[in-house]
């Protein structure tokens, strides 16, 4: 069965549309669009379709540095401002589609088909953009909407218990974001592993329409919708701080626990606020997993201080405070501002080593040890 709606954006309103059969519509109907393909999906492309960019998603490809090769194989196929872009992928591929698709001769439409529950149930709508520059996660971008986002559920049953986790991740931090209420119906649907298609189908148009309040009443991130960067400012820091080891839905699932643990620490939530928080982590701890039927393998390694390095440079951050959104009182989320003292970087700290120990990661400190000869220890490392 096929579900729609339309988001609103400044540069006109588009179409969400989820059901199953959706990749040979988009090809028949756009037989002369070029495509930009995840490689591991390019069989999925018809061989009649002669204008194929295909694209390892890896994050180094999702870069500054790599965008110009891509706009050239556009201009190799002739690409003009009539064509059409079709990505298929996920958020790799969506962030180089989108980024390609609104700088490309000032501006080609596009399509966007994600191809995993994250891309699903998140990026896909928002028409944001974000590349990496020289190891800098996500620091340059803009906004581009599609003219479309389909949601082909046929790929749901391709992916791999971290990627559902990781979509799940993104799904509940958009729910819990949007509010108490939206938290609860959220859990109502009990999403878990595994899940089927049509399970796929209510938790990702769930989370979408969520979303959809957020890109309309603040589609430049501005105000509210600076909310759902809940456990990114803490993940991204973890990504890139591992070398992109922890995938990005895997690490805003922990960043959400990293976030809370935080706002603990400061006891800044009310009894109220405990018991919201607690859903939620008992929900991002239960889809992890520990010990054997733990669903993600952490790096063998985290270097805290490499970690704490990409933190302290997050460009959402100012130069004499850290901006974190987290939850506070009755759980509802705030973006605080943090002053960048020490007392403040030995709370996060402390913060990122208790939670990545409590699921059973590795944390050294050892390129900071390396560089210093008598470095003090992290808190609970003395000794």
């Amino acid at each position: 069965m096929r579900d729609s709606f339309e988001v609103s954006s400044s540069s006109g309103n588009y179409a969400i549309v989820s059901g199953a059969g959706l990749l040979a519509d988009i090809v028949e109907k756009n037989p002369d669009a070029v495509f930009i393909v995840d490689g591991k999906l390019v069989r999925h492309i018809p061989s009649h379709i002669s204008r194929v960019v295909v694209i390892e998603a890896v994050e180094a490809n999702k870069s500054l540095e790599a965008m110009s090769n891509i706009i050239l194989q556009l201009r190799n196929y002739g690409v003009n401002r009539d064509s059409h872009l079709v990505a298929v992928g996920g958020g790799v591929i969506q962030d180089i589609a989108t980024f390609a698709a609104s700088i490309y001769m000032r501006g080609i439409t596009w399509t966007y088909m994600p191809t995993t529950l994250l891309g699903m149930a998140d990026s896909c709508i928002g028409g944001k953009s974000s590349i990496n520059v020289l190891g800098y996660k996500n620091l340059v971008g803009n906004f581009y909407p599609p003219e479309q986002v389909l949601i082909d559920l046929d790929f749901v049953g391709s992916l791999d218990e971290e990627q559902i986790v990781g979509g799940l991740y993104e799904a509940v931090k958009i729910c819990y974001a949007r509010g108490y209420k939206a938290f609860q119906e959220y859990l109502s649907d009990a999403p878990a592993l595994p899940i089927s298609s049509f399970g796929a189908q209510r938790v990702v148009m769930r989370a979408l329409r969520a979303k959809k309040w957020f890109i309309e009443n603040d589609e430049f991130d501005q105000k509210e919708r600076l909310l759902l960067n809940f456990g990114h400012t803490f993940g991204h820091a973890l990504e890139a701080g591992t070398g992109f080891g922890v995938s990005h839905g895997i690490a805003v699932g922990i960043g959400m626990l990293i976030a809370i643990e935080y706002a603990d620490r400061r006891l800044w939530l009310s009894p109220q606020g405990v018991d919201a928080t607690r859903q939620l982590t008992n929900y991002v701890r239960t889809l992890l997993g520990e010990g054997e039927n733990c669903a993600v393998n952490g790096p063998e390694q985290i270097d805290l201080v490499l970690v704490l390095e990409k933190f302290n440079n997050d460009k959402k951050h100012r130069s004499d405070s850290y901006r974190m959104v987290v939850p506070r009182g009755d759980g509802a989320l705030e973006l605080v501002s943090e002053p960048r003292t020490e007392a403040v970087r030995m709370d996060i700290t402390a913060v990122y080593r208790n939670v990545l120990k409590s699921i059973g990661w590795d944390v050294r400190y050892q390129a900071y040890r390396e560089a210093n000869t008598n470095p003090p220890l992290p808190p609970g490392e003395a000794g």
